[in-house]
Parts: structure tokens; C-alpha cells; sequence
């Protein structure tokens, strides 16, 4: 649970080229069963700095699901049922801005969602909860981000719109030049859902999207090799690994509840009466709902 003075438990999802974290202490690769099935991989639990974190690939050490094939709602879970309390995403991404070429960090503050083919809620039928996402980001995290980023001396943007695409195919170019015109600033496969379940689930979470490559609208997107996308990939995962070191110290300096909303999300959002609750349901959801359920 996350209520006042329950300590931070760092939870880090690693995108593409981040399939561990290394300088982690006393680390054990768990199993975590859910209701929703098997997660990606294994999680990897240990201490850095005296604060424990929690750690999932992804798409799976090896890289072996595809965006469209990820379990979510899985994912999500088993980092809450282990006592995650924020979330750090990790994600490559394509560019739409000249102004922000491969190599930078972006730390999203929202989101458009294009994805169709996955499953966007723990909620439905015999339990229904509405959370907002307007803010779908949390603005403490990032701003503890944006603190490590600038001391480590990589090239960053404060705020900007992901568009999340379902995939496993890049955009067309007509695609590309339709987000543009949106004013989007990067494109990925991996943060939506991510981002609604977790704000469900009561947990903090802050993206930082890596930019590999500008997307296809680019005039020289065509003169752009795979081995100097996988040669940006390789970068920033190396300084995404260092941005996280940086960050877990300040992240450990949490002693109350956020004060951003992100902990206490629920609190006016589930809408099924008492009475209508499916008990089933309710046993399913567990950890998601207990802090609520409690008051």
C-alpha cells in the first residue's frame, strides 16, 4: 500500500536495450503469479543505497515479446503485489521534432493513445472504477528526474506529448505527418497501457523516452543505418542506467503519501456500490484495491 509513511519501493521498467540494472544489491530473480497471467520475465528485487527496487524487462531478458504481446495488466500487477509504490518507465522512442534528435531524454508529461488491441483496465464488469489521467504523469517524479538529468549533463525536455502506437510495425509516412500536425513530440508501442494501469493501481510513474531515431517524416530518415539506431540504443541505455542511480537517493526521500494524487487515485473513482460488488472480482483486483477498501 502506499499510505503515509510507507517507505518508497523504486519499481523500474527497462525498455529496449535495458534488460537489467547492475549495482544492485542483495538481487533475487522472483517468479510473481497473477490473475492476469505470467508477466514478461522474472522480476529482479534488491537494494541500492539502502532502498529497495524492483526490476522488469519488459519485452523479457533477450528481448523476446513484441509491444503488441506484452501482458500489461500482468506486469502492473506483479510490481504492485511486490510493494511498488513509483514507477520509473525506461522506453525508446522515435522523434518528431528536429529539435530533438537522437540521443535525447524526453520526461513525458502526457500521452495519445493509438493502441487497439490490448486490455486497458483492471476494472469492469462486477467492478467498475473510473481514474483520471489527465495528469497522467507524476510531476514529483519528474521533477526529481529532470534534477539527475541535468547533473549527469544529458541532453533532456521538461514535458512533452507521447504518442503510443500499437505496433509491432513503425507509421507510414502519412501516419508520422498526421502526429506532427497533433503536435506530438515522440512516438512508441510501450507506455500505454503502462501508464492507466498504473495510475489504477495507485502507483507514481514518470517516463523518460529515450530517442533512438527522428521517425520517418525526417528528410534523412532514410540515410539513418540499424547499427547506428542500435549504437543510440546502446548510449542511452548506459545513461539510462546512470540516470537511474542518480535518481533512487531522492526518490528514497518520500516519507508521505504523494502529495500529487498519484497514492490516493482511487478514493473517488470506483462508482460499483458495496452491495454490487462481484465478490470474485474484488478477490481478483486484491492488493490494487485494498488500501481503499480498507478506509
Amino acid at each position: 500500500m502506499s499510505q503515509a509513511g510507507t517507505p518508497p519501493v523504486i519499481g523500474i521498467i527497462g525498455g529496449s536495450g535495458i534488460y537489467d540494472i547492475d549495482g544492485l544489491k542483495n538481487t533475487n530473480w522472483v517468479d510473481v503469479r497473477t490473475p492476469y497471467g505470467p508477466p514478461s520475465d522474472q522480476l529482479l528485487t534488491g537494494t541500492y543505497a539502502d532502498q529497495n527496487v524492483v526490476f522488469l524487462p519488459r519485452h523479457g531478458r533477450g528481448h523476446k515479446l513484441s509491444p503488441s504481446d506484452l501482458n500489461y495488466r500482468a506486469n502492473i500487477y506483479a510490481l504492485k503485489s511486490l510493494g511498488v509504490t513509483e514507477i520509473l518507465s525506461l522506453s525508446a522512442c522515435g522523434s518528431f521534432k528536429e529539435e530533438l534528435p537522437p540521443g535525447t531524454f524526453v520526461l513525458v508529461d502526457q500521452f495519445i493513445d493509438r493502441t487497439f488491441a490490448r486490455k486497458k483496465s483492471f476494472f469492469g464488469e462486477g467492478f467498475v472504477a473510473h481514474v483520471s489521467v489527465a495528469h497522467p504523469t507524476c510531476g514529483r517524479l519528474s521533477a526529481d528526474l529532470e534534477s539527475a538529468i541535468r547533473e549527469l549533463e544529458i541532453l533532456f525536455q521538461r514535458g512533452g506529448t507521447y504518442l503510443a502506437m500499437e505496433g509491432p510495425q513503425f507509421s507510414t509516412l502519412a501516419e508520422s505527418n498526421l502526429y506532427r500536425s497533433w503536435g506530438c513530440d515522440v512516438i512508441g508501442m510501450t507506455n500505454m497501457p503502462e501508464v492507466k494501469l498504473a495510475r489504477e493501481a495507485e502507483m507514481c510513474f514518470a517516463t523518460v523516452a529515450m530517442v533512438t531515431d527522428y521517425d520517418c517524416w525526417h528528410p534523412d530518415h532514410d540515410a539513418v543505418t540499424v547499427e547506428q539506431v542500435i549504437q543510440t540504443l546502446l548510449l542511452n541505455a548506459d545513461q539510462a542506467r546512470a540516470l537511474v542511480k542518480a535518481v533512487i537517493p531522492m526518490l528514497a526521500k518520500r516519507s508521505e503519501t504523494c502529495s500529487q494524487g498519484c497514492h490516493t487515485a482511487l478514493d473517488n473513482s470506483i462508482i460499483t456500490a458495496p452491495e454490487a460488488r462481484d465478490p470474485e472480482k474484488v478477490n481478483i483486483l486484491g492488493p490494487l484495491v485494498t488500501r481503499v477498501l480498507s478506509k
